[in-house]
């Protein structure tokens, strides 16, 4: 809790325990890394890419606002992260090292069916997010408890920050057309999805501190909404 502020968890985006097929799986991704991060623009290890989920998905910045004298951020020797890199590594066991999973990164859009950012329409996307999303994410995004299970806030103080991958659209497009609805994931189209995507960042969120140490060496994506000033 310490490094998650917010109310998001790391199996509101990689569901079941990362297994679930389509759900940002992470069932053999350990042995991709070290792999090159373009927001970064530098190697990063495993530990590294946790960290930055904690740090951005989880909202860890966000302790900088409170007490600096009794939190730190996370790091790769933080016991939760090696916890986690330890868990990915058995969700590899079996797979090739160097080999990337045919299911990693199909949660993406293609880009001859990506509208132009300047094209989305929020207010058309609050109109899809009403009639297919509130029966879980609720009217207000905050997520409706279903028993023990509960969906991470979409926007607003206790959601992911605004350097986080969901706080692009065309990312957290590619996230909702084939992974939700969770029931009946593939539902939406190309298009219902980006604007959904661009509804939910339209919204307001936490923000990252550290957002002009971010694509320093890589060219700022289109979808990069909370980056216009930067």
């Amino acid at each position: 809790p310490q490094f998650a502020p917010s109310r998001m968890s790391c199996n509101n985006c990689h569901l079941n325990g990362g297994q679930r097929e389509l759900s940002l799986p992470l069932v053999g991704v350990a042995g991709m890394f070290p792999e090159y991060n373009r927001r970064s623009g530098r190697l990063y290890s495993l530990g590294d890419r946790i960290v930055d989920c904690f740090l951005r998905s989880e909202n860890a910045t966000g302790i900088i606002d409170t007490d600096k004298s009794k939190e730190t951020l996370p790091a790769t020797t933080s016991k939760e992260v090696l916890a986690l890199s330890a868990y990915i590594t058995w969700l590899a066991q079996g797979t090739d090292v160097g080999e990337n999973p045919t299911w990693r990164g199909r949660n993406t859009i293609a880009p001859s069916k990506l509208i132009p950012i300047q094209n989305l329409n929020p207010n058309k996307g609050e109109v899809l997010f009403m009639e297919h999303c509130i029966n879980c994410h609720g009217a207000d995004g905050q997520g409706v408890a279903v028993g023990d299970k509960k969906p991470g806030p979409l926007w607003g103080p206790d959601s992911w920050n605004d350097g986080a991958g969901a706080a692009r659209v065309y990312t957290l497009a590619g996230i909702i057309r084939y992974s939700m609805p969770y029931l009946d994931p593939g539902r939406l189209t190309d298009e219902q999805a980006q604007q959904v995507a661009a509804f939910i960042n339209s919204k307001p969120r936490p923000a990252y501190p550290f957002k002009d140490q971010d694509y320093r060496t890589e060219k700022l994506p289109v979808d990069s909404v909370y980056y216009a000033t930067h």
